[in-house]
Formats: C-alpha cells, sequence, structure tokens
C-alpha cells in the first residue's frame, strides 16, 4: 500500500513537472506587448553618402530625366508688312508686278524725256568719241567728227556692246548719238519737211521726230545702232541679225530698247528697233522681265 502510494506521488510530481515545463516554453515564445509596438529596426548597413565615399550618387532612372515641358498655346501668325501703296513697292504690287529696284530714281541714268518732259537746251558735262564700227576700241575725249558722240558715262558700256555684236559676227554700226539742242531742232525741221508734217507726227499719231528739248539724242544717253550695210532706219532693221542681236543682249550692257512697236500707246513715239538707251543693268533687267518701257518704270517710282 505504501508502495502504490509512492507510485501516485511520483507520477503526480512528474505531472506537475512537465505541466511546468510546457507552460515556461509557451511563456518563452509568446511575443509580449512590447514587442507589438516597438518601431522598427533601421536596416544594419546604410550606404555613405556619396561624398564620404568617393563615388557618385545614382539618381534613379526617373529622376533623370527632365520632365516633360508643358505644351505651350499656339502662336498667334505674325501680320504681314503693309506695303505703302505710294512707294514704288506698292505702285508695283498694284500692278502685280515684283518690287523694282531700289534706285535714286533722280539719278542721270533715268531722266525721262519725251513730248511732255523737255530738258530744254541741257548740254551733257561729257562727251567721248567711239568708233561707229567698233574696230577701234578706244575712247576718245577730243572733238572728231568722224565718230559717234555720246555721254562719257556710257562710252565703255556702249563699247563693250559693239564689240560683243562684232564678235558674234554681226556689223554693227552707231549711226547716230548725241544732238545738241540747235541739231535737234535742224533735224525736226527736215523730216518733217520730208514727210510732209509739221508736228513730227505720222498719220497714226505717233512720232517720228521728236521737237528739241524733247529727244532722247539730247542727253547722250540714246544712240540710234543700225547693221553697217543697211544704215537707213525703217522697219526693214528689225529683220537684221545685227538688230536682233542687240534687243537680246542690250540689256547686259545696261541698255534698252527705248522704243518697242508693243509700246506706241505709252511713248506716243512710232517703233524703233534701233534706238537704244542706256539707263543701267539693273533697271534693264527689270524692264526686260516685266516688259516695261521707261515711262512704265519711272512711274512706279512716283514720275508722271
Amino acid at each position: 500500500m505504501r508502495v502504490r502510494f509512492s507510485l501516485r506521488f511520483l507520477t503526480a510530481l512528474l505531472s506537475l513537472a512537465i505541466f511546468g515545463a510546457v507552460f515556461y516554453l509557451y511563456a518563452s515564445y509568446t511575443p509580449h506587448s512590447e514587442d507589438l509596438t516597438a518601431p522598427v529596426a533601421a536596416p544594419a548597413a546604410e550606404a555613405a553618402p556619396a561624398a564620404l565615399t568617393g563615388q557618385e550618387e545614382t539618381q534613379p532612372a526617373a529622376a533623370s530625366q527632365d520632365p516633360e515641358p508643358e505644351a505651350e498655346p499656339d502662336a498667334e501668325p505674325s501680320p504681314e508688312p503693309t506695303v505703302d501703296p505710294n512707294s514704288p513697292a506698292g505702285r508695283a504690287a498694284a500692278l502685280g508686278l515684283p518690287a523694282p529696284p531700289d534706285i535714286d530714281i533722280t539719278s542721270w541714268e533715268y531722266v525721262l524725256v519725251n513730248a511732255e518732259h523737255s530738258i530744254d537746251q541741257y548740254v551733257p558735262e561729257k562727251l567721248a568719241y567711239l568708233n561707229q564700227t567698233a574696230e577701234q576700241t578706244d575712247i576718245q575725249e577730243a572733238y572728231n567728227p568722224n565718230r559717234c558722240p555720246v555721254d562719257a558715262r556710257i562710252a565703255q558700256n556702249l563699247l563693250d556692246m559693239a564689240v560683243g555684236c562684232r564678235e558674234a559676227g554681226l556689223p554693227v554700226f552707231l549711226s547716230s548719238g548725241y544732238r545738241s539742242y540747235s541739231d535737234q531742232a535742224a533735224n525736226f525741221r527736215r523730216v518733217c519737211e520730208n514727210n510732209g508734217i509739221s508736228d513730227g507726227k505720222n498719220y497714226e499719231g505717233y512720232y517720228i521726230t521728236m521737237p528739241a528739248g524733247c529727244s532722247e539724242h539730247q542727253t547722250g544717253l540714246g544712240i540710234d545702232i543700225t547693221d553697217r550695210y543697211r544704215e537707213i532706219k525703217n522697219d526693214s532693221i528689225a529683220e537684221t541679225a545685227t538688230v536682233q542681236w542687240l534687243a537680246e543682249h542690250c540689256g547686259e550692257y545696261g541698255f534698252i530698247l527705248r522704243f518697242p512697236t508693243e509700246k506706241r500707246a505709252i511713248t506716243q513715239v512710232m517703233g524703233e528697233s534701233w534706238h537704244f538707251r542706256y539707263v543701267g543693268v539693273e533697271a534693264a533687267a527689270y524692264m526686260k522681265e516685266n516688259d516695261l518701257c521707261l515711262e512704265e518704270f519711272v512711274a512706279l517710282y512716283g514720275v508722271e
């Protein structure tokens, strides 16, 4: 009986020990309230600043890109500059023409001479004398009745044109250049008498000769050029290769065909395929490209 009691006691003691051990283990692995509210510890090894490590700081890929610029509203188109209708460009635009050259229309080479624009007793400041066939290429300053006189300022250009015509194999002839006021007066009387007229006009009302003071020859800037073998000035000269070459190339030397037949209503002069006038290369090119006579050209600059 004592033995049985002892076994029960040991069994109870062992059970108590096991229970105590289990309780201890359970208490050790159960989190306390302090553990649930404590902050999370920082990582053990944070990267040191680049300045301290000697390495460049690497920015995240997204931060290295520039932000997209905000779209700007459509800009208002710049207004077209307004052209003064009373300027050469404005007058040209009104006629559907490009802007004319930027020139001083009061310069000597643009002087307008016709029945409404007399130069009275004008005399060029200086004359030069050219060989009429351009076989001799010197320019003389002393009076020479056997040569063609022109305003000295156009002598080289005229000589170059005549030489160019000769080099093309054509018999160019500088027929008539400068005429004084008195020479033109005498020429006017002679032509009128020969044609039975008194005002210098033909039956169509166009001038065939100009009164003294109204002739381009008096400026020394206008010159009659014909074929050496066909010097008579009539419509047949237009058929010669010489005059045709001159009409095609005169602008290269600063000359224009002054009295085209198709411009008679404007110039009031019958067609003269032999009469050329110096205006300078720039003006000559513009007039040729836009099919203008001198009256039309200077009108762009307000000359009426």
